[in-house]
Formats: structure tokens, C-alpha cells, sequence
């Protein structure tokens, strides 16, 4: 079965945003950022929440179409509902025997792609098995934590870490069972 990797950047203190959704702070280019983007080219299948997605129309994204053109997209909401759905756009209610479906039959791992409620959830039912950190060297004080308000405590094992000359590094961890 496909893992699911939550690959997402974050500022040292744990957050995957400021206040208001602000990114402005994170590291935008560089050669962690062209690691992450070929990283991403190896993913056919892409897990998100409705806030994520909806935060794609800041840059651009239509409603109902792709973020990544190359990738079956499943978007987990109680709340979305759109018109116009592409071909490779789900709407899907928040359920872990869904979730475990969409690990079964992708052909790649699950790129998890955020956010923090989300993220939280699937953490709180086990359910990601692989981080990808691009921890940005900031601090944002305040914001959406990594994994929302989940209180689950987990162990996590460091695979792989790479450091860029910006100061992003991206750091692998798996989780401990």
C-alpha cells in the first residue's frame, strides 16, 4: 500500500503560515525549493483540505481544476461543494476508509499536501507515515501550526537531511510504529 507523505514547509516554531494565511517569509527560490518541485513530479496522487485548496485561488487556481496538472486530486471537506469539477478533482467527505482507498489505489505514495486541520486529523488516526520538512529559517510567532490543535503525541525517526544555501533544509522523518 502507498504511504502518505505530508510534505510541507514550515518556520522553526511549527507553523505552515502566519496570521492571515500570510507565506510571505518563506523561502521561495533556491535549490531546496528545486528539490521540492522535482520531488513533487514523483507523486500521481495528492490529498488536501478544503482551506488548502481554497488558498490556491490566492495564486491563481480556478475552482474545480488541478493545482498539479499531473496529479488525481482528493479534497476532503464536509463544506466544498463546485461546479465544474475537472476530471481529476474529487470532493471527498472526511473518512479513513476513503483514505485507506486512495493509498490502495495510487500508484505512487500520497502527497499530503496540508493543511493544518487536516493534516491534524490524519495525524490524530495514524494515518501519515512519512514527513517531509522544509523548515524555513523563521520564526512567525503565530498562525496554522503544522498539525492544527491535534494533541497526538507521536515518534518520528530522522531518515534524510539536507541543508541549502539559503538556510532551507529539508529533513525526512518516519513514523516510529
Amino acid at each position: 500500500m502507498s504511504k502518505i507523505i505530508y510534505y510541507v514547509a514550515t518556520s522553526l516554531d511549527g507553523f505552515i503560515s502566519g496570521p492571515n494565511d500570510d507565506i510571505s517569509n518563506f523561502v521561495v527560490d533556491g535549490n531546496g525549493v528545486e528539490q521540492y518541485l522535482s520531488d513533487l513530479k514523483s507523486f500521481n496522487t495528492v490529498i488536501m483540505g478544503r482551506k488548502t485548496y481554497e488558498f490556491g485561488y490566492n495564486y491563481g487556481l480556478e475552482p474545480g481544476q488541478p493545482a498539479y496538472p499531473h496529479m488525481e486530486h482528493y479534497i476532503f471537506s464536509n463544506s466544498l461543494h463546485l461546479e465544474n469539477l475537472h476530471d481529476s478533482v474529487h470532493i471527498e467527505k472526511p473518512s479513513i476508509d476513503r483514505i485507506n482507498e486512495i493509498k490502495e489505489n495510487s500508484t505512487t505514495d500520497v502527497y499530503l499536501c496540508g493543511g493544518g486541520d487536516f493534516a491534524g486529523w490524519l495525524l490524530d488516526n495514524r494515518q501519515i507515515d512519512l514527513l517531509k520538512l522544509k523548515i524555513n529559517p523563521i520564526i512567525l510567532g503565530g498562525g496554522v501550526k503544522i498539525f492544527g490543535n491535534s494533541k497526538t503525541n507521536a515518534n518520528w525517526k530522522l531518515i534524510e537531511s539536507n541543508q541549502f544555501d539559503n538556510g532551507l533544509q529539508i529533513a525526512e522523518y518516519e513514523l516510529k510504529k
